[in-house]
């Protein structure tokens, strides 16, 4: 059964992508079969991993039921993927009317099995696909930025996610908050970490030990279709994923995985 990990905040510019294909790319290189799901009408994700998205089939149609997610998978490099485009919206999914927050589990639940783990990019934004993606989890990761407007909204983040864990996904657990563009030897950085670690106990989480400092290289890589692993290992950043990764191995490994759905 599948590892299902959200990356998701309702903000955008956070490093909400990045982190999801940093997810993607560095777990399938320690050996791990793994599937990225966007969920974003931006479609960014697949940009990020490389992917070849010409003429495929995408992750509302999957949702849908026009298409059976085997036949809309993407190989690329590092991954399967799910990917999306713009015409993928709440609004798409109106005509369901019964389990509306179950439509992507019930859509990925013939590859369960097949998977180790399962990162899901979310938009940017707190609706019914958003809702789905947080149902079907069983951990959400909050990238942030490091400064004052990414506090802006966490309130109704948090209340999405206690609406979420009574109704929908009691098993769903925050693994934590990761700054973005962390400098900390800014007074910015480290108030916005102090008003983060407040934020993360109201939700029963926590700041992750690792922070991620800003780098070129994470820029450049999706431009020239590589992993940030492979295009640039040895930048500051990168080296900052890396840890990353390390550390919520370690998290995830520690806690119990319940089986959703």
């Amino acid at each position: 059964m599948s590892i299902i990990i959200t990356v998701s905040n309702q903000k955008g510019g956070v490093g909400k992508t990045t982190t999801s294909a940093a997810l993607a790319s560095g777990i399938s290189q320690q050996g791990k079969r793994v599937l990225g799901i966007d969920l974003d009408p931006q479609g960014n994700l697949g940009f990020c991993l490389g992917a070849r998205m010409a003429n495929a089939y995408t992750v509302l149609d999957v949702m849908k039921g026009s298409v059976p997610i085997l036949k809309a998978l993407i190989r690329c490099d590092y991954c399967d993927l799910l990917i999306s485009d713009i015409t993928l919206s709440s609004n798409n999914l109106e005509h369901i009317t019964s389990n509306r927050e179950y439509i992507l589990r019930d859509a990925i639940k013939p590859v369960l099995d097949f998977y180790d783990y399962i990162i899901i990019d979310t938009p940017p934004a707190l609706n019914l696909l958003t809702v789905n993606a947080y149902s079907v989890s069983d951990f959400l990761i909050i990238p942030m930025a490091s400064d004052i407007l990414s506090l802006v909204g966490l309130a109704q983040l948090k209340e999405t996610i206690e609406t979420v864990r009574s109704s929908f996904n009691p098993n769903l657990n925050v693994l934590g908050i990761l700054l973005n563009r962390f400098n900390p030897r800014t007074l910015l950085s480290r108030d916005v970490l102090e008003m983060a670690e407040q934020l993360a106990k109201q939700i029963h989480s926590k700041v992750f030990e690792t922070k991620i400092r800003s780098g070129v290289a994470i820029a450049e890589a999706p431009a020239h279709g590589e992993s940030i692993f492979s295009y640039s290992p040895h930048s500051t950043a990168v080296k900052d994923y890396q840890t990353f990764l390390d550390e919520i191995s370690l998290d995830i490994h520690l806690k119990e995985v319940p089986h959703n759905g």
